[in-house]
């Protein structure tokens, strides 16, 4: 017996005790009762392009909101995209749209992963059950990228609002103009000179932090000086970002997590002491990174650093698997999506044994003590990216994971789809940034 194979008897029985199938919402019961008063819950995906990830953590989310009260959910995505669906969804903007209409506007490759039907329908039922409650529930973006985007807005609201710090602004556009928004371009720049545009950003955020800070929300648009401020942090986040992506290490990764990090506190603040908020990532984002090797490579996530500032008590992570299916991917970066074949998870996986324990969808909740042999034991676990060869899954699409530490609990699929896009992407403009690893998550 090989060590991938060890202890396969007693995995398998602590998976079966563990577990109970999944075939409602109402079998999310337990889960509920284990996030309690949590402030704060990571719910995950094992691919950018499953359907069963998506409608799961949408269902597990509507209760969240209609029952427990949670008050926004921010996802892995781009804030300028996301707030336009978070104006329409919580503050019942464009009457005339419907959420295929705002979802249409993502227009950044890969679209499928944000612009699809699952997705559609949750922010959908969103805008309705604000609409019935007048609770407000937002939809945020946190990641690094709109760097050109959320440049415009920021001169824009600066035009507006804050002439004084308007040389500010033309400071940092005059900077990153010459790069045509390209971020390869600026990013070779910087490693060619050692000139970049981060001082002139800098100056610009902290020009904006104080300008809102001493105004005051505005009661026509209490959001609107944090759109403003968050953008110009997104300028100060990429600006970092492209600079360290060109290099083969960790530090990239680390910004990016960081910043999404950084960003959900910024929300949290936003809205409150009593807010609570329910996040949308990747599994490598939201299962703690100390429980894989990314630890050993001096990778951080954003499950790590949210259990690390707000306790392993104000916080319930939630991963999930599939063994075997159909996925929505690219086989190269900016290539069209098409739907790709995921064959059976190989012996020894977590996957695997899930399939020889459950064979049908399932959720298992863990125990604060995680003594389950399957629970404290390395084993491969599935992430698929946006970029995916099935043929060559086993060099780059498992990670070794320590179940019971990675997650707090983790929903599993025998056999799932793919997702169903609203559009069929286009190829990226020249110069887009590809995602670090693992690929693109």
């Amino acid at each position: 017996m090989t060590a991938a194979t060890s202890g396969l008897p007693e995995a398998v029985a602590g998976i079966r005790a563990l577990a109970r199938p999944l075939r409602t919402a109402d079998d999310f019961d337990p889960l509920l009762d284990r996030i309690a008063d949590a402030r704060i819950v990571l719910i995950g995906e094992a691919s950018h392009g499953t359907a069963e990830y998506y409608r799961w953590r949408a269902e597990l989310s509507r209760r969240l909101i209609a029952e427990h009260g949670f008050s926004f959910v921010a996802v892995e995505g781009d804030w300028p995209d996301c707030f336009r669906i978070h104006r329409w969804a919580a503050d019942r903007a464009e009457p005339d749209r419907t959420a295929r209409d705002v979802l249409g506007e993502f227009d950044c490759w890969p679209r499928w992963m944000w612009a699809n039907e699952e997705v559609a329908d949750f922010v959908g039922w969103l805008r309705e059950h604000n609409a019935a409650t007048g609770a407000g529930v937002g939809f945020y973006g946190l990641d690094v990228y709109s760097l050109w985007e959320s440049m415009g807005i920021v001169v824009g609201y600066v035009m507006d609002r804050y002439p004084d710090l308007l040389r500010n602004a033309q400071r940092a556009w005059t900077c990153f103009e010459p790069y045509n928004g390209d971020p390869n371009a600026y990013a070779y720049a910087t490693r060619m000179v050692p000139t970049t545009c981060e001082d002139e950003v800098v100056a610009l955020l902290t020009g904006i932090r104080r300008a809102a800070d001493a105004e005051g929300a505005d009661p026509r648009d209490p959001e609107a000086a944090l759109d403003a401020r968050q953008n110009a942090e997104v300028m100060a986040g990429a600006a970092r970002y492209y600079r360290a992506m060109l290099r083969a290490d960790s530090e990239s990764w680390n910004i990016r997590d960081h910043h999404m990090a950084d960003t959900l506190d910024r929300l949290l603040a936003h809205r409150g002491p009593s807010a609570k908020a329910i996040v949308w990532e990747h599994n490598t984002h939201v299962g703690d990174a100390r429980a894989t090797p990314m630890a050993d490579r001096g990778m951080v996530n954003v499950g790590q650093l949210v259990r690390e500032r707000h306790g392993d008590a104000a916080v319930v992570a939630v991963g999930m698997a599939g063994h075997r299916g159909t996925v929505m991917a690219a086989d190269s970066w900016g290539a069209t999506p098409r739907v790709l074949p995921v064959p059976d998870a190989p012996e020894g996986s977590h996957e695997q044994l899930l399939h020889d324990a459950l064979g049908e969808p399932s959720l298992a909740v863990f125990p604060p003590a995680g003594d389950s042999p399957w629970l404290t034991r390395p084993r491969g676990h599935r992430a698929i990216g946006v970029v995916y060869r099935p043929q060559h899954e086993r060099f780059g699409n498992w990670v070794p994971t320590v179940m019971g530490r990675r997650y707090d609990a983790l929903c599993y699929f025998d056999t799932t789809e793919a997702v169903h896009p609203l559009a069929v992407d286009e190829p990226p403009q020249p110069g887009a940034e590809q995602e670090t690893y693992p690929s693109g998550q």
